[in-house]
Parts: structure tokens; C-alpha cells; sequence
């Protein structure tokens, strides 16, 4: 469909609505035979009767029987079992509305052949209806409310308490001055659960524990430690080339990272998940968060304290994470408080960040959802993976989004957390659209920096100067532009996943078709046709 001809409320559209046929369901009843037993023998027939004359004594004990006896008995039988038919089809009929499930919906059927990698009719006429849905949806999509300053910070007051409403003057992070308690003077990352829970992680604590009170500062007969939020934030999308800018960005002197890159905190650990198919297990408190930006505090603080060497560059020194769960995942508000929120979550990872800091930048990752969605399967999923499996996984979860589509709104089939569960493969994440909807609604344009994996793969050095711009940190010299350049690219294919080849082209076609509708209102919500991804 062109560009152009795809506009709300066009006539074109319009016309290609009308045009579109429903699928119709056509439901099969067989009959089922109707076995009755009837004693015919004599009373005092023999109990070891020969069979080759039971039709005769049938016939001998019919004859007994008036003709208006044998019609009215026969009629009788006729009709009970008319009854009875009708009786168990509507208990059918009525069986599964009374099942009770947080969301199992009933799937239409559609043939499953891939053998010659061609798109059937049916799935053809599938991808349609479903294509109808899914404008429908977009057209009917409202705004996200934004809850105030007030419902954010009732949530959670701890985290408000410890965050000052106001940062350092001078310091180009978010930074502040903690006092230090006695215990956390003795050993400051004793308790951190993710010291103790990454081993390459507790090395990093050695290594600050070492140095930790050369870099406090002292008032008062107090001590105070600098505790430093993200300067930015890389939240997504999974498979989408995070994992390579994250460590690119480690090569700039400017940049100053913890060894995790994706401690997962705003969406998960703070609630006490660290995999939701595992249950609750610990909160990680904000300190033990606080405590990963520590090397970009001490490089700071040593600026502050006059005891760098490099004076021009420690103040503008800055830090980030990259958990790519942060733009998409809300699941734990549906785990916290069940089917209260369970359409739509209340409350966004972003307002929590914004409220704690509205003037974090954003970093988003993304590439043609369709070539994510097979790359996200092939990391993933670790046995019996072939392209077959593949396609049969994502057209079973693009059923369960049409479902999901005729009873719900589109934001909450996409939030929706029992949907996540039963989808055979992370379909949802590739609806870029909505996501950077609800990220603007918060932050403004000019705060969020949206990078495709295309450009960055095939024009890195403009690509990457994008990204230092962004953030206003200072050009790299030659030297370090060259190492930068020359880096390999970090978590790419495994060589068995590459052996399995491209996607089928009808699992091609059918992807494409699902995602042209969000990539054209991300497309204009971004004012690029680049990310209409036509390639594909």
C-alpha cells in the first residue's frame, strides 16, 4: 500500500475497507448414529439362542405389535433423540465462555503448510481481516493518560526520598552528596545484590571498595559520598544492536560505565523480579542501583576534589545504562496488583524516570521488526530451531493478537502480560509505534534520539556521531576514532543460527503485512520514511 494513499480517514482507505470481505466460519456438525438395544425374545425363548434366527424372532415378536404401536413408538424415539441432539450441541456451544482464564482465547484455524514457502488463500484472506483489525485499532487508539507528579510519587517513597528533587550545579550528571552511615563506611557493597549475584560484577566492588573513602568528601565532623544517576539511558529494543553501543560508548574517555549493562532495575529488580517466569525472589534496593554508577562518581569526585590529572575532562564525565527491557517491559504492575491493571498498567517505567530526572536523554535502537523478530527467536530459543518452527510460532502468535484485538484496545493487547506469556515468540516488542508514543508522552522530542540498526550497521561513523552530539561529549582523536571503527561488533549471530538460513518467505509476508500499519505511523511520528523499513 503506498505511502500516500495510507491516511486516516482517505478515501483510498476507506475504499480498500469496503472491498475487504470478512471471513466467514463455517461450522460442521456431524450426526451421530443412534444406537438402541432392544429385547425382542420370548420369555421362554432358550438363553443360547442361535444369531443366524434372531431376525426372525424380531420378526416374530414385531408382528405382535399394532401398526400404530410400532409408528408412535419409532416417532417417539425419533424425537427424543432430536432433543437430546440439540440439547448437547447447545452445552457446546455454551462450554466455553464458562472456562475462566486470564486470557485463552479460542484460535481461528488456517492451514499450516509451508512446504513450498508460498502464502495460501485462506492465509492471504487472513492477513486481511487482521490488517482491517489493526487500522481499526490505530484509528480508534487514544493517548495515554499521564498520571501527575503526585500518583507517581505516592508509589513509591522511598525512591523520592532518597533522589533530591534538585542536582548538583556545575556537574554535567545528575549527581548529589550522600551522608555515610557507619555500616556502609565498614563495607559499601557487602549487601549489593548485584555484587553477590554477578560474579564479574563483585570484582568491580572489590576495585571500588578499595578506593571508597579516598573519594568522600568531608563537612561538619559528617562524611558525604557523590552518588550519580544515568546521564542516558539505552532502553531498547532487544536485538537491535544495544548490546555493540554500549560498548563502542565504554571507548570514550567521557563515558563512564558499570561492567553490567543491563541491570534491568527500573522494570524489574527494584520489584523483586529478576525473571518473571521465576516469581518474586529480592527487591534490589535503589542504593544497590546507585552503587553501579560509583566508578563515574569517584571520577567525578576526584574533579571536585582537585586530585585529577585530567582537570578539562572529569567534570563532564557522565554515565548511562542499557537495559534493553526499559522501553517495552511494564509486566511487573500486573504481578504487583493483578487484575486491577491488568489491560493497561497505570503507571510507565518513564513517568518514574522522568519524574525523578526530566532531563534524562534517550537512546532508542531499532531495526525492521520483522528481522528483529527472527533474530530475538534464533537467541532465544535454544533447541529444535528451524525455519518451519519459526513460522508455525509466528503465525500462532499473530492469531493470538487478532483475538486479542476483537475484545481489547490495541495499548492493551501490547501491555498485556498474560498475552506475553502464551505468545510462542516476543511479536508485541516490534510494534515500535505505541512504545515511542508513551515515551514521548513524558520526554520531550529533543530528549530521545531513535537510531536504526541499518544505519548504524551500514554508515557507523555518521551514525555514531549522531550519538556524541546527542549527548555533547567531545570529538575522539584519530587514534581512538580509529579503535572505535575497527571494533568488532559485539553479540551477533551464532554460527548455528546462521546455518539455518533466512525466514520462509511466507512467514516473510505475513510479518511484513502485520507490521505495515505501526511502521507507517512510527514513520510519520518521526517524520522519516526510513523507518517504513520498504527494504523488507
Amino acid at each position: 500500500m503506498p505511502t500516500s494513499d495510507y491516511k486516516y480517514g482517505s478515501n483510498t482507505q476507506t475504499d480498500h475497507f469496503n472491498s475487504l470481505q470478512s471471513l466467514s466460519l463455517a461450522v460442521i456438525y456431524g450426526r451421530r448414529s443412534a444406537r438402541t438395544f432392544l429385547d425382542f425374545r420370548h420369555k421362554n425363548a432358550p438363553n443360547r439362542l442361535d444369531v443366524k434366527c434372531a431376525p426372525l424372532l424380531f420378526v416374530t415378536n414385531l408382528r405382535r405389535f399394532s401398526k400404530a404401536k410400532v409408528v408412535s413408538f419409532f416417532l417417539g424415539l425419533t424425537l427424543t433423540f432430536l432433543i437430546m441432539t440439540s440439547y448437547t450441541l447447545m452445552l457446546e456451544k455454551k462450554r466455553l465462555p464458562l472456562i475462566s482464564a486470564p486470557f485463552r482465547p479460542n484460535l481461528p484455524v488456517i492451514p499450516t503448510s509451508t512446504s513450498t514457502g508460498e502464502v495460501s488463500t485462506e492465509e492471504n484472506l487472513m492477513s486481511k481481516e487482521l490488517l482491517v483489525k489493526i487500522i481499526s485499532s490505530i484509528q480508534k487508539h487514544k493517548p495515554r493518560r499521564v498520571p501527575d507528579k503526585k500518583e507517581v510519587t505516592e508509589t513509591d517513597s522511598n525512591l523520592f526520598s532518597v533522589i533530591p528533587p534538585q542536582f548538583l550545579p556545575n556537574i554535567k550528571s545528575p549527581c548529589w552528596y550522600e551522608e555515610v552511615s557507619g555500616e556502609v563506611r565498614a563495607d559499601p557493597y557487602k549487601k549489593n545484590r548485584f555484587c553477590l549475584r554477578s560474579k564479574s560484577f563483585r570484582n568491580t566492588c572489590d576495585r571500588l571498595g578499595a578506593s571508597f573513602h579516598q573519594h568522600l568528601s568531608h563537612k561538619d565532623g559528617k562524611q558525604f559520598r557523590l552518588r550519580c544517576l544515568p546521564y542516558f539511558y539505552i532502553i531498547g529494543q532487544p536485538k537491535c544492536g544495544t548490546t555493540d553501543l554500549f560498548h563502542r560508548l565504554l571507548m570514550h574517555p567521557e563515558v563512564k560505565f558499570n561492567s553490567i549493562k543491563e541491570p534491568h532495575w527500573w522494570t524489574r529488580k527494584r520489584f523483586g523480579y529478576i525473571r518473571f517466569k521465576d516469581g518474586f525472589q529480592e527487591r534490589f534496593p535503589l542504593q544497590d542501583y546507585l552503587d553501579l554508577f560509583d566508578l563515574a562518581s569517584h571520577n567525578i569526585q576526584e574533579e571536585v576534589s582537585g586530585n585529577s590529572s585530567v582537570n578539562q575532562q572529569a567534570i563532564h564525565i557522565i554515565t548511562g545504562e542499557a537495559s534493553a527491557s526499559t522501553m517495552w517491559d511494564n509486566q511487573a504492575w500486573s504481578y504487583l496488583h493483578g487484575a486491577e491493571h491488568e489491560t493497561e498498567p497505570y503507571l510507565l517505567v518513564q513517568d518514574f524516570i522522568h519524574t525523578v530526572q526530566p532531563d534524562a536523554k534517550i537512546i532508542i535502537m531499532l531495526r525492521d521488526p520483522v528481522e528483529r523478530l527472527y533474530s530475538d527467536y534464533l537467541y532465544f530459543i535454544l533447541a529444535n530451531k528451524s525455519v518451519e518452527d519459526f513460522h508455525h510460532r509466528v503465525k500462532e502468535s499473530i492469531q493470538l493478537f487478532q483475538v486479542c484485538l476483537s475484545e481489547r484496545s490495541l495499548r492493551s493487547c501490547v501491555y498485556n502480560t498474560s498475552l506475553y506469556n502464551i505468545m510462542p515468540v516476543r511479536l508485541h516488542l516490534g510494534l515500535y509505534f505505541l512504545f515511542v508514543l508513551d515515551w514521548l508522552s513524558v520526554f520531550r522530542r529533543d530528549q530521545i534520539l531513535v537510531l536504526r540498526l541499518e544505519d548504524y550497521a551500514n554508515n557507523f561513523k555518521e551514525t555514531i556521531k549522531k550519538v556524541f552530539n546527542f549527548l555533547k561529549v567531545g570529538p575522539l582523536s584519530l587514534h581512538l576514532e580509529a579503535a572505535l571503527t575497527k571494533r568488532p561488533m559485539s553479540n551477533t549471530r551464532r554460527a548455528q543460527d546462521r546455518n539455518l538460513g533466512p525466514m520462509l518467505p511466507a512467514t516473510r509476508s505475513l510479518l511484513c503485512k502485520f507490521h505495515q500499519p505501526f511502521n507507517y505511523e512510527l514513520a510519520r511520528l518521526l517524520n522519516s520514511k526510513a523507518f517504513l523499513w520498504k527494504g523488507s
